[in-house]
């Protein structure tokens, strides 16, 4: 059928044009070490409002290891949002080949609102994440594609602003310094992308420092090297999940 020349199009067509174009507009950064992209999540909560024609769409977005956890998430942002129009939830639990996905439209047209939001959900290359799109209505409708678009590209604006995590076996070591070093200290925790976790500053500085694995080694090494064995790392905590932030 067309319209003034313009061929109509179903929200089916507009929604996989926005999976192959959003896809392209993966979040991951490309150098990213492979093992790493397989396990992403968002760091923390992450909430982005656009406008379209008057109406105001809201996306929430958070980490959710479970479906309980997304159920629980969309009940949150509907009573904190009582007077809006829709609520559209679409979430991924789980990475690679074990996930669970789901998504609904709350009442806009079907295809119009779960699936896009998931599509461009499923495009971000993130697991264990849960957005709910919450739609003011503005007193114009916007149509099949107009819906598509606006859905997607709420997700896709609050997807711009996600810190982003992943799930990583990291080994939590405690030494005491000299403040001498402890610059130098810092440098290197730095370097191999520890996370300072609890400093104490006494007589000497007591620091806890967690790392992922493949680096403990290595800081282990430097820091004898630069103390000349006077400072001794014990482990504290070995993790074989943990969230950790990528940046």
């Amino acid at each position: 059928m067309k319209f003034n020349g313009i061929a109509k199009r179903s929200a089916v067509s507009f929604t996989d044009d926005l999976i192959n174009s959003y896809n392209q507009c993966i979040i991951v950064p490309i150098a990213m070490e492979e093992p790493i992209k397989q396990c992403l999540i968002p760091l923390e909560p992450v909430q982005v409002e656009i406008v379209v024609v008057n109406s105001r769409f809201v996306a929430d977005l958070e980490c959710a290891e479970s479906v309980d956890q997304a159920r629980a998430h969309l009940a949150r942002v509907r009573e904190n949002h009582p007077t809006a129009t829709h609520h559209v939830p679409a979430f991924i639990i789980g990475h690679g080949n074990s996930i669970i996905s789901y998504c609904s439209d709350d009442g806009e047209p079907s295809g119009t609102a779960g699936r896009p939001a998931l599509a461009v959900l499923q495009g971000s290359g993130l697991g264990n994440v849960s957005v709910v799109v919450t739609r003011y209505f503005g007193g114009t409708k916007l149509g099949t594609g107009g819906l598509v678009r606006a859905y997607g590209n709420a997700v896709r604006e609050v997807l711009k602003n996600v810190r982003l995590a992943a799930y990583l076996p990291t080994t939590t070591l405690m030494f005491v310094t000299p403040y001498r070093l402890y610059d130098q200290i810092l440098r290197l925790v730095e370097a191999h992308q520890g996370q300072v976790q609890d400093t104490e500053f006494l007589a000497d500085i007591t620091m806890s420092v967690r790392f992922r694995d493949e680096e403990v080694e290595a800081f282990m090494g430097k820091l004898l090297n630069l103390s000349a064995g006077h400072v001794q790392p014990m482990v504290l905590e070995q993790n074989p999940k943990t969230v950790f932030p990528l940046d």
